[in-house]
């Protein structure tokens, strides 16, 4: 295979992984949510919450926010919400337990932060309701 050959089969899988990325990220997420609304899988942690708590807020955020990016719909806003309730997750929660996210367990907070602020940035690719909505 050639460079050329290898960078067009690169530059025509791109956007299509672009949407496997955000799909998979959705459904990982979307999984926090039912823990805390519905208390689904059972003995996850941390387990059903109040609805009327931070952490039930966080909750309708992962379950409804995460549905939302799933299905590729309004992409860019969600995820920047998102982005920024697992940035407000870490600092919260994580980062007073100690400076390194490896000791604080906030490495998943972190991951989702970034990846959300991806597809912010790079809109949720071919295979979404995104790109199916009229301009």
């Amino acid at each position: 295979m050639t460079t050329n050959a290898a960078t067009s089969t690169a530059d025509a899988w791109a956007p299509r992984l672009l949407s496997v990325f955000r799909i998979i990220m959705a459904l990982l997420f979307l999984a926090h949510g039912l823990v805390k609304l519905f208390g689904f899988p059972a003995g996850a942690q941390p387990g059903q919450v109040p609805l009327m708590s931070l952490l039930g807020l966080a909750a309708v955020l992962e379950l409804v926010g995460g549905a939302a990016v799933l299905l590729g719909l309004f992409t860019r806003p969600v995820a920047f919400i998102l982005s920024g309730q697992m940035a407000v997750a870490y600092f919260m929660v994580h980062a007073p337990q100690g400076f390194h996210p490896v000791l604080n367990g906030g490495e998943l907070a972190i991951l989702y932060c970034f990846g959300f602020l991806y597809l912010a940035a790079a809109g949720a690719g071919p295979w979404s309701l995104d790109a199916r909505r009229p301009r």
